[in-house]
Order: C-alpha cells, then sequence, then structure tokens
C-alpha cells in the first residue's frame, strides 16, 4: 500500500481507517518507523501547514490529530519491538488555578504527531508536579499553558521552581495561551512562545533535532 493512503485518512479524520491502513502496512511487511514518518507524521505536518495558511481550523485539526492517535495506537507495540525511539520527550500541563485543556489537548495532539513522547499533567497543576514528573521521565521540554490573565503568574512561579532547583537549565520551556505573549515569554525567563498548536509542535521539533546535532 502507499503510505499517501494513510496520510491522507489521517488528514480526513478518519480514525477506523487510519487503524485499518496501519495494519495493513504492518501485514505487508512495511517498517514501523517508515509507516510512522512518511505515514502519520507526514499528515500531521500537513494539517500544520493548512492551519497555518488558514485553510483548515481548530476542529479539523482535533479530528485529524485523533485519527493519528489511533492509527499510532495500532503502531505503538511494533515501533516499541522495534526500538524505534521518540525524538524527544515532554511534560505539558495548564498551570495551577486555571481549568482550560483545549488548548493544552491540541498542543499535546500536534506534538504527538510531530514524533514527541507527550506525558499530560492534566490541568490545575502545581508547579511541584511539573518539576517532579520531567524529572522523572528525563523530559526534554516542560510546556506551560494559562489561558486567563489571573493564572499567568503560576507559569512564572513554575518556571522559578525548576530555577530554585538548579536544574531549570536541564529543560527547554515552551508557554502558550490566549493571555501569553512573546514579551511574557522572556519576563518569566521561557525559552519559546508559540501562538498555536501547529507552531508549538515545529518549534519542538526543530528544537529537539538541533539538540539531537548538538550531542
Amino acid at each position: 500500500m502507499e503510505l499517501r493512503e494513510l496520510s491522507l485518512a489521517v488528514q480526513k479524520g478518519s480514525g477506523k481507517q487510519s487503524k485499518q491502513l496501519v495494519k495493513e502496512a504492518l501485514e505487508q511487511g512495511l517498517k514501523p518507523a517508515d509507516i510512522l514518518n512518511n505515514g502519520l507524521i507526514a499528515a500531521m505536518g500537513e494539517i500544520g501547514d493548512k492551519f497555518k495558511e488558514g485553510q483548515i481550523y481548530v476542529p479539523e485539526m482535533l479530528i485529524a490529530a485523533k485519527a493519528m492517535q489511533a492509527g499510532l495506537k495500532v503502531l505503538a507495540p511494533s515501533l516499541k519491538a522495534e526500538g524505534v525511539e521518540p525524538i524527544g520527550k515532554a511534560v505539558i500541563g495548564t498551570v495551577k488555578g486555571d481549568l482550560h485543556d483545549i488548548g493544552k489537548n491540541l498542543v499535546k495532539m500536534m506534538m504527538d504527531g510531530a514524533g514527541i513522547e507527550m506525558v499530560d499533567l492534566g490541568v490545575d497543576v502545581p508547579e511541584e508536579k511539573f518539576v517532579e514528573k520531567a524529572e522523572e521521565i528525563g523530559a526534554d521540554i516542560v510546556c506551560l499553558s494559562a489561558l486567563l490573565t489571573t493564572t499567568m503568574p503560576a507559569i512564572e512561579t513554575t518556571i522559578k521552581a525548576f530555577e530554585d532547583k538548579g536544574i531549570k537549565d536541564k529543560y527547554i520551556f515552551m508557554i502558550g495561551g490566549a493571555p501569553v505573549s512573546e514579551e511574557y515569554a522572556k519576563q518569566v525567563h521561557a525559552d519559546y512562545y508559540t501562538t498555536d498548536a501547529a507552531a508549538a509542535a515545529d518549534v519542538a521539533k526543530k528544537v529537539l533535532q538541533e539538540k539531537k546535532i548538538v550531542q
């Protein structure tokens, strides 16, 4: 089968077809890494481009991301068996006091689609939980989301918790959310601010690839 067919199924948001095509590709002996990169990840790359160009909107992105995850679920055991590693690891969550999760969920899905292993801490996450989980899994990136001006200070508090432990430099900090800005990112010593989920996935992928080259 052509992996382009899988990519199109994901872009259309067909989870059922995505699962079936991944299964067929495995049965035909295609390498799990090829299915991942040229089928699932390629699809989400195109979805991100279409979003940035205004051809699709958030609902279409969500549907495509869910279809990608449906295919990835079928593929995951084969990837593990073949020793295919994610390009990096990230923890993500909405900061303490904030219960919004749509933007955070979309960033998680798009980063999943970029080949990054994501650990979702959920909403209303205290700073110590970010620190604990990032250390536990050996994360590369810490993603912090805030959707309210009243909860924005929790981003700074969380980053400061890493600074206080002397471990901030181990991680790349990415922040986002409606009230957040590039200026605020500089103010709280975050490394990156992105305007949307597609941009977040692009930045994360680029940063991780550059980090790998340096290592």
